[in-house]
C-alpha cells in the first residue's frame, strides 16, 4: 500500500476506558508514528441508548495522561471531520442508497416479534439466502410494496445481500491468511429507519473510506466480522484496508478475557483513570479505581501494555517511548492471549517511580505525613527520608507505611519482631547500648557505627541480637534502612528517647 500511513482508535463513549482499549490504542500509536502516519481519533456513537455523559472527555483526558497524542480527531480537528458518527447521518444515508441502487442491499420490515417466531422455528436461524424469501423484505415482497410500506411510515432497517458460497479471503498482519465461507455469514443490518443511522459495520466501512484509513489495529474480538467488511469494501468498490486484530487481554489466571471482576478479585484497577458514576440501581454515588489515582506512572503502564502481546525480540524490557516506537513491529505480536500481569506492572512501575522527579515523591509523602498527624519537619526532612526509603516501595501510597517511624515513634511494636528479637537480655542489651551512646559526642552515624561495632565486640554480645533489639526499639519492628540512617535522621535525643520508652513499655 503506497499510501501515507493512517489509522484509528473509534471508542464507544458507554462508559470508562478499559485497560484492553489503551492498549490496542497504543499499538496503533507505535504503527502510525514508525511509519511517519497519522493516528485518527473517532467517536463510535452511533448506539445513542448506551450513550454516557462525561465518558468521551474521560477518554480524552487517559491519552493525554498517558501521553499518545492523536494527529486529527474529535477535539484535535483535521480535515476528515466530523469525527462523531452521530453527526454524519446525512453521510451515511448517500452511501446506504448506494448499495440500495446497486442491489447490494435490501429493506426488511421484520418486527421483532416475527424474527423472534423465526429463531423459534429454525434451530440456530440467520437471516441469509435461505431465509430472507421468508420473511418480510423487498426481495420478498417486491420493490413497489416496500415503497409503499416505507411511505405510510412503516419502520424498516436496510440488510446487506450476501452471495453464499463464496469464499472471503482476509490477509491479517498478525494471523496471516483467514478464509470464511460467505455461507455462514448472516445478512447484516446496515441502517435503521428508527433513529436515522447506520449500525457499527455500515459507519466503520464509511469512516474508514472517507478518512483515508490504511490499517485496521484492532482487538481479536473483531475478527469475524472482518469478512463481512471485506464483503462492504468489495460492494462499494472500494479497497480495503490492511488488518492487524490483536491477542486479547487475558486474566491473571484461567483463559477468559480481562474483567473489571477480575481487577477487583487480584486488587488492580482495569481503567487508565477513576471513573465516577451513579450507580443505576441505588442512585448511590460510586467510582472504579484508575491506575492515575492509585500511583503509577504513565511510563510503567505504556511499557508494561507495549510488550503484553508484543515481544521486540530482544531482551529489552524497560523501554521509552522512542525507543518502543523504532522496534515496534506488528509481525512480532503474539497470536495467543496474554496474561494480564499485576505483579510485572509493579515492577515497572518501582522501576519508573525511581526515575521520576522527586518532588513528587516528596510532595506525596509531605501529604501523608500531614493526614497521618504527624510533623513533616522541613521539605530538607522529607527529601532526605525519600532518598533513604523510595527503592522500598512500589506505588506512592505506601511512602507513610515504610516512611512513618522517621516522623512518628511507634505506638505499638510488631509480634513477629518481638518474638525473634526482644529476648529476656535484649532491655539490658538495648539499656546499655543507650548509656553508651548518650556519653557520645559525635552524633554521626558514620563515625558513631565503628565505635558501637567496637563497644559490642569489647562485651562479647552478638552484634544482631543487640542492634535488631535497638532498631525494634527505634522503628516498631525489624525493618527500615540501616539504623545509622535512622539515628542520623531522628538525632540523639529522640533515639535515646524511643529507646528507653521500648524497655519501660515492654518490661
Amino acid at each position: 500500500m503506497s499510501r501515507p500511513v493512517v489509522v484509528r482508535f473509534a471508542p464507544s463513549p458507554t462508559g470508562p476506558l478499559h485497560i484492553g482499549g489503551v492498549r490496542t490504542c497504543l499499538y496503533n500509536y507505535l504503527f502510525a508514528r514508525q511509519h511517519g502516519g497519522k493516528l485518527l481519533f473517532r467517536i463510535e456513537d452511533t448506539d445513542s441508548q448506551r450513550f454516557v455523559p462525561g465518558a468521551e472527555d474521560y477518554i480524552i483526558e487517559s491519552f493525554k495522561w498517558l501521553g499518545i497524542q492523536f494527529d486529527e480527531g474529535v477535539s484535535f480537528g483535521g480535515d476528515h471531520g466530523p469525527y462523531r458518527q452521530s453527526e454524519r447521518r446525512e453521510i451515511y444515508k448517500k452511501y446506504v442508497q448506494v448499495l440500495l441502487d446497486a442491489g447490494k442491499a435490501y429493506y426488511a420490515f421484520d418486527t421483532k416479534e416475527e424474527l423472534d417466531a423465526a429463531r423459534a422455528e429454525t434451530p440456530n436461524f440467520q437471516y441469509d439466502a435461505s431465509t430472507r424469501g421468508k420473511m418480510r423484505n423487498s426481495i420478498s415482497l417486491g420493490m413497489e410494496k416496500a415503497q409503499e410500506l416505507i411511505a405510510a411510515g412503516e419502520p424498516y432497517v436496510v440488510r446487506f445481500l450476501i452471495e453464499p458460497g463464496e469464499d472471503v479471503l482476509v490477509n491479517d498482519l498478525i494471523r496471516g491468511e483467514v478464509k470464511i465461507n460467505s455461507s455462514i455469514l448472516d445478512d447484516k443490518v446496515l441502517y435503521k429507519s428508527a433513529d436515522e443511522l447506520p449500525t457499527y459495520h455500515m459507519a466503520n466501512i464509511v469512516d474508514d473510506h472517507l478518512m483515508e484509513v490504511t490499517h485496521v489495529i484492532r482487538g481479536e474480538e473483531w475478527l469475524p466480522s472482518s469478512p463481512l467488511h471485506v464483503l462492504l469494501y468489495r460492494a462499494f468498490g472500494w479497497e480495503a484496508p490492511q488488518f492487524a486484530h490483536l491477542p486479547l487481554l487475558l486474566a491473571p489466571e484461567g483463559n477468559g478475557k480481562l474483567s473489571k471482576r477480575d481487577g477487583d478479585k487480584y486488587g488492580f484497577p482495569v481503567f487508565p483513570l477513576q471513573w465516577n458514576f451513579n450507580d443505576k440501581e441505588t442512585g448511590e454515588s460510586k467510582s472504579y479505581s484508575g491506575y492515575r489515582e492509585e500511583g503509577y506512572r504513565p511510563e510503567a503502564v505504556v511499557n508494561f501494555l507495549a510488550l503484553l502481546g508484543w515481544n521486540p525480540g530482544n531482551d529489552q524490557d524497560i523501554m521509552t517511548m522512542e525507543e518502543m516506537i523504532q522496534l515496534f513491529d506488528l509481525s512480532k505480536c503474539s497470536k495467543n492471549g496474554a496474561h494480564f500481569d499485576i505483579k510485572r506492572l509493579m515492577w515497572f512501575n518501582h522501576h519508573y517511580l525511581q526515575e521520576c522527579d522527586e518532588r513528587i515523591l516528596c510532595d506525596e509523602l509531605k501529604k501523608q505525613v500531614l493526614e497521618n498527624g504527624a510533623d513533616p519537619k522541613s521539605d530538607e526532612y522529607i527529601k532526605t527520608v525519600i532518598g533513604l526509603m523510595k527503592e522500598r516501595i512500589n506505588l506512592p501510597k505506601e511512602l507513610w507505611g515504610q516512611c512513618n517511624f522517621f516522623f512518628a515513634a511507634p505506638e505499638k511494636y510488631e509480634e513477629k519482631s518481638l518474638k525473634k528479637w526482644w529476648k529476656p537480655e535484649a532491655p539490658n542489651y538495648v539499656a546499655s547500648l543507650c548509656d553508651f551512646l548518650e556519653a557520645q559526642e559525635d552524633w554521626n552515624g558514620e563515625s558513631l557505627e565503628p565505635k558501637v561495632l567496637e563497644w559490642i565486640a569489647s562485651k562479647e554480645w552478638k552484634t544482631g541480637a543487640v542492634m535488631n533489639a535497638f532498631r525494634v526499639a527505634l522503628v516498631g519492628e525489624a525493618r527500615g534502612p540501616q539504623i545509622f540512617l535512622i539515628t542520623d535522621q531522628l538525632g540523639k535525643e529522640e533515639s535515646l528517647r524511643r529507646a528507653r520508652v521500648a524497655i519501660e513499655r515492654l518490661a
